[in-house]
C-alpha cells in the first residue's frame, strides 16, 4: 500500500495540526484506472466516461418503466464482476432462427418497474438463462484484437487433435453499427462481448446496456422496452460515446505475485493440462485509433470463441448462431479481485453457480472435459499451486 499524507489545520485560540494516513491501493490490487499512454484530453474523456458510467437515473431522468439496473456501476462495482442481486435474464431464442418471444418482452427481463407498472415475468414456454455481469476491464484491448487473430484461434473441425473446436458467433449488427473493414460470413460478423459473444464491439454493448438493462432509449436505439414503440432519445448520444470510450480506455488487471516461484509452477500446471488451449494468453491489438491501445501485447487468458461446455451448461437459450451449450470462453484476468466486486465471496461461470474456483473447473465439460481431468489427476499440492496462479490474475 502507498500513503499519502493529509494535514488538517484546525483554528480555535490556538492553531493545532493534524496528520492523517490514507492508503492508496496499488495499481494490481484495484481493477479500475486508464489504460497507460492516454494524452490529456483523452484521460479528460476517461473522467467524463468514468462520470456518465456512475450515474443513477430515475424516472425524471430517463430510468424505464421498466428496468434491471438503474445505473451501469450498480452492475459492475469496482467495474469488477456482478452479483446474484445484479444477475441478467435472457429469455425466448432456442435455436439460429431467432427470439420467438420478441413481442412479449424478448431478449431480456426486465424485473423491476416503476411505481404503477407491472415488471415482466418470463412468458410460458420461453427457456432462459441467467447472466452475471462480467467485469470491464481491458475490453479495449479485446475490442482490438483483430478478426484474423480470432478466426486464426478457431478449430471447427478440430484438426490438433486436442478436443477443442472454438468457433466465432457470427451476429447480424444493428444499423447504427459500421463493421468497416471486418470479416463477413453470409452477412454476418465477429461478436467479442458477452457470454455468448452476440455483441460486435463496445458500442453495440453499451447500447443494448443503456436500453435493456435500464429502459434508457438513445438515438442509436430509440425503442421503449415497455411500449415497443420510437421514443425521443434519453440520454445524449455524447454521454453514451463517452461511456463507451471509457470501457475501451479502462486498464487491463495487473497480475499480482508475477515472480512467487509458486505461482509460476501454477502457470505451468495451468499450460499443462491445456488450460490454455481456451484461455489464450498472449495476445497482441491490431491498429487502434487511440494510441495507448495500438499493437500492444496483452494476457486476458481468453480466446473470445464459443466452445460446446457439455450438458451441465446447457441452458436452452442461445443468442446469434451459437448453439445452447455453446459459451465464450471468459477472459481470467482479474479472476483474483472478483470476491472483492461480488460481496466476498466468488460466483462464477455464465450464471455465478460457482462459488470457488476449482468449483469452477469441476462444471466444465464438452470440449473442456480432458482439461477438467488432468486438472483432477494433479496432486493437491499442484491443484493448489494452479488456484494460486488464478487468484494471482
Amino acid at each position: 500500500m502507498k500513503k499519502i499524507f493529509i494535514f488538517f489545520v484546525f483554528c480555535f485560540s490556538l492553531i493545532s495540526c493534524e496528520t492523517s494516513y490514507v492508503d492508496i491501493p496499488a495499481d494490481d490490487e484495484i481493477l479500475d484506472g486508464p489504460v497507460d499512454g492516454l494524452s490529456n484530453e483523452e484521460l479528460a474523456r476517461f473522467l467524463k466516461g468514468d462520470e456518465g458510467f456512475a450515474e443513477v437515473f430515475t424516472g425524471n431522468t430517463g430510468l424505464g418503466s421498466v428496468f434491471v439496473a438503474s445505473s451501469c456501476i450498480s452492475c459492475h462495482a469496482g467495474d469488477g464482476k456482478g452479483h446474484p442481486f445484479t444477475t441478467l435474464i435472457r429469455f425466448g431464442q432456442i435455436d439460429e432462427t431467432g427470439n420467438m418471444f420478441l413481442n412479449q418482452g424478448g431478449p431480456q427481463l426486465q424485473n423491476r418497474a416503476m411505481p404503477g407498472y407491472t415488471p415482466e415475468q418470463i412468458p410460458f414456454g420461453a427457456t432462459f438463462a441467467k447472466f452475471t455481469p462480467p467485469a470491464n476491464t481491458g475490453l479495449g484491448f479485446l475490442q482490438y484484437l483483430t478478426d484474423a487473430d480470432i478466426l486464426a484461434m478457431a478449430d471447427p473441425d478440430d484438426l490438433n487433435g486436442d478436443g477443442i473446436s472454438g468457433v466465432p458467433n457470427w451476429v447480424v449488427l444493428p444499423s447504427y453499427i459500421d463493421p468497416q473493414s471486418a470479416a463477413t460470413q453470409g452477412g454476418k460478423y465477429i461478436g467479442r462481448f458477452g457470454k455468448k459473444a452476440a455483441a460486435f464491439n463496445l458500442l453495440h454493448q453499451t447500447v443494448n446496456a443503456y436500453n435493456q438493462d435500464m429502459g434508457i432509449t438513445s438515438l442509436y436505439f430509440p425503442i421503449d422496452v415497455y411500449t415497443g414503440e420510437e421514443i425521443d432519445p434519453e440520454i445524449t448520444t455524447s454521454k453514451v460515446n463517452d461511456v463507451v470510450f471509457y470501457l475501451k480506455t479502462l486498464k487491463a488487471p495487473v497480475q499480482r505475485n508475477q515472480n512467487d516461484p509458486e505461482v509460476i509452477h501454477g502457470k505451468n500446471l495451468f499450460n499443462q493440462v491445456n488450460c490454455v488451449g481456451c484461455h489464450k494468453s498472449d495476445l497482441t491489438t491490431g491498429y487502434s485509433p487511440i494510441t495507448a491501445l495500438a499493437f500492444k501485447n496483452f494476457s486476458p487468458y481468453t480466446d473470445l470463441l464459443l466452445h460446446n461446455m457439455g450438458s451441465g451448461l446447457d441452458d436452452g437459450y442461445t443468442e446469434g448462431i451459437a448453439k445452447t451449450y455453446e459459451w465464450k470462453t471468459p477472459a481470467l484476468w482479474g479472476l483474483g479481485l472478483s470476491e472483492n466486486s461480488q460481496g466476498g465471496q466468488y460466483f462464477l461461470m455464465h450464471d455465478g453457480r460457482a462459488h470457488s474456483i476449482e468449483e469452477a473447473i469441476s462444471m466444465h465439460g464438452g470440449e473442456a472435459t480432458n482439461s477438467r481431468t488432468a486438472f483432477n489427476n494433479l496432486s493437491q499440492a499442484e491443484k493448489n499451486a494452479v488456484l494460486k496462479f488464478l487468484k494471482s490474475l
